[in-house]
């Protein structure tokens, strides 16, 4: 009885360790798979807030966009006085110094007798530095005196009412040839010191985005087709904002009164079905105007009934296409006081405006006939 009794208590002890062993993996998979759930829910959890984060993203840069759009108008480049950078003068020539020969004598001088041996060595290599920072301001005095020079000579020839002066400072210091968001092309015509002329190429339809988004309660985007109404809007404002930055880059750079500015746009001519280029705003923005407003604060299409400008976007809503027409020019402005004008500009004026009203008889005499007298919609 002993020796049975021996025998079963290995084996009873052995059965429950195994038991435990079985129990503690039982609990170990069910801790490993709570921490799995567990995992996998942080994993969702995450995944959801990165796609709200997405989202979220998205409608900022969406907004964003339209708002660069439709505040082109609020910025402006430097301005320009004339009278100051004609009177400024020229940079100073530098002069030849022994600075690192002088410093290389004196700690030459300090030393004791015996630890000035090749010394000499070290004062000609002193004197090559003082050789070569000299001709490196030289290098520098030789750019900026060109510049200078440059920039003195056309300030006289701008204050002096060059016409070809104002086109070299439009090509080579105006910010507008790096705004891409203004148009694709400008085109500058210098009609009087007084006067000048820009048209403006806009991909105005290119750069509003089709889309609207949003975001909806949940947080998704809600991407949907931007209503016809509201892109006619944002289109009409941005191209208002386009022609106010140029008058403003304009008045920044040049001495002139009044600026001439057509903006363009592809169209669809409803005659022919094809889309083609068409003025749709032109403006006469005077300096004096544009001296008294607020940018940051108006609203770029109620602007415009400051000027005198062609070009209406209201009844183009509903159909999408701009209401277009003849481009104001030098002839529509208001003449200048008589006693500021000589025979010459008088012949001049009067020659120009004989030829526009030629070129109106003509354009007039080329359509066909219409049975209607059809409503402009400029002014």
């Amino acid at each position: 009885m002993q020796l049975a009794r021996g025998r079963m208590f290995p084996e009873a002890r052995y059965t429950i360790n195994v038991n435990s062993y079985l129990a503690s993996v039982r609990r170990e998979e069910r801790e490993a798979q709570k921490r799995q759930r567990e995992l996998e829910r942080r994993a969702k959890d995450q995944a959801k807030l990165s796609a709200i984060e997405q989202s979220r993203l998205e409608v900022e840069t969406h907004e964003n966009q339209l708002e660069v759009l439709l505040s082109i108008h609020k910025h402006q480049g430097e301005i320009w006085d004339w009278a100051a950078v004609a009177t400024t003068l020229p940079p100073p020539c530098p002069q030849k110094s022994a600075y690192y020969e002088f410093r290389a004598k004196q700690q030459m001088t300090v030393r004791p007798p015996y630890q000035r041996e090749g010394m000499e060595i070290v004062v000609e290599r002193a004197r090559l530095q003082d050789e070569r920072v000299f001709q490196d301001a030289m290098v520098n005095y030789t750019k900026v005196k060109t510049d200078w020079e440059k920039t003195n000579s056309l300030s006289h020839r701008i204050l002096a009412g060059e016409h070809k002066a104002y086109l070299e400072a439009l090509v080579e210091l105006s910010p507008l040839s790096e705004i891409s968001d203004l148009g694709s092309s400008l085109h500058f015509t210098v009609h009087s010191p007084k006067l000048l002329e820009c048209r403006l190429k806009s991909n105005g339809r290119q750069a509003i985005p089709s889309e609207d988004k949003a975001l909806t309660a949940a947080g998704k985007l809600s991407v949907k087709t931007m209503p016809k109404g509201r892109f006619q809007a944002i289109y009409q404002d941005y191209i208002c904002a386009c022609v106010l930055r140029v008058a403003r880059e304009i008045f920044a750079l040049l001495p002139i009164e009044t600026l001439l500015v057509t903006a363009s746009a592809d169209e669809l001519d409803t005659r022919t079905g094809q889309t083609v280029e068409q003025p749709v705003l032109s403006a006469a923005i005077s300096h004096a105007d544009v001296a008294h407003l607020d940018f940051k604060r108006l609203d770029p299409s109620d602007a415009m009934d400051n000027f005198l400008h062609r070009g209406d976007f209201k009844e183009s809503r509903k159909s999408g296409a701009c209401k277009t027409g003849t481009p104001l020019t030098p002839g529509y402005l208001p003449l200048p006081p008589t006693e500021k004008m000589d025979c010459h500009d008088v012949f001049v004026r009067v020659q120009r405006m004989r030829a526009e009203i030629q070129t109106q008889l003509t354009e007039f005499c080329s359509q066909p006939a219409i049975a209607a007298p059809q409503k402009s919609t400029f002014l």
